[in-house]
């Protein structure tokens, strides 16, 4: 889930593993009520200050998408629907995003990137 983490991101690592975070949400692979990694566990297991951690949990809680208990971690709370669908939409625009910033430097048309994407949403072979 945080193995493409990008500490020289422009985008803050707490907010890298919330945007991972909310992600797995939308999609089903964490569930309501599920316990997310202690602060310490996910920390270490990332190598950076727990802090770090702390905050992203934190914007998680305020976007109403994990319950933070005092002494008792860090649960996922129950999301509705059309927050999931938002967020996937959001995601959705980031990876459009990251495919126009690529085509752009590979120098591609529009019409060459529709005629890709047409191409591959419609099952094709290389």
């Amino acid at each position: 889930m945080f193995a493409d983490l990008d500490p020289k991101s422009a985008v803050p690592l707490y907010e890298q593993i919330a945007v991972r975070l909310k992600t797995a949400v939308a999609t089903g692979e964490l569930r309501a009520g599920e316990a997310l990694p202690s602060v310490r566990q996910l920390a270490g297991k990332l190598r950076i200050n727990p802090a770090t951690v702390v905050q992203a949990y934190r914007a998680l809680e305020d976007e109403g998408f994990v319950e933070m208990r005092q002494g008792a971690g860090s649960f996922v709370k129950a999301v509705q629907n059309e927050a999931k669908s938002r967020e996937r939409a959001a995601q959705a625009r980031r990876l459009i995003r990251l495919l126009l910033a690529d085509a752009a430097r590979l120098g591609l048309t529009q019409q060459e990137l529709r005629g890709a994407l047409r191409h591959e949403l419609e099952g094709g072979s290389p």
